[in-house]
């Protein structure tokens, strides 16, 4: 079974700012977190439920870590159904607001 993923505009705003930041420092490593990002995505085509639960009474609600660096990426989603996984935020583990 294959999971169709679609992005909140939320997580597509995440998507720009990430992006953004990381391009104005170095333009190498902006793709190279793009690629890892969109790798780790594709992930949830196949095998959404072996991510880790963002709460422990919510067995829908996962989290995909994306390593990158020292650090990486974690995309809070959703598994709505059979077939639709939708990413609703994606935050550098660096940031002040992730725990």
């Amino acid at each position: 079974m294959s999971y169709r993923v679609r992005y909140t505009k939320a997580a597509r705003d995440d998507l720009v700012r990430l992006y953004q930041f990381i391009l104005e420092r170095d333009m190498q490593a902006a793709r190279r977190a793009r690629e890892a990002i969109n790798q780790s995505i594709g992930f949830l085509r196949e095998l959404p439920f072996t991510c880790r639960k963002a709460l422990s009474d919510n067995p829908f609600l996962r989290e995909l870590v994306t390593p990158f660096g020292a650090s990486g990426y974690v995309a809070l989603f959703e598994i709505e159904d059979n077939e639709t996984v939708t990413i609703l935020a994606i935050r550098h583990q660096r940031e002040d607001d992730y725990h």
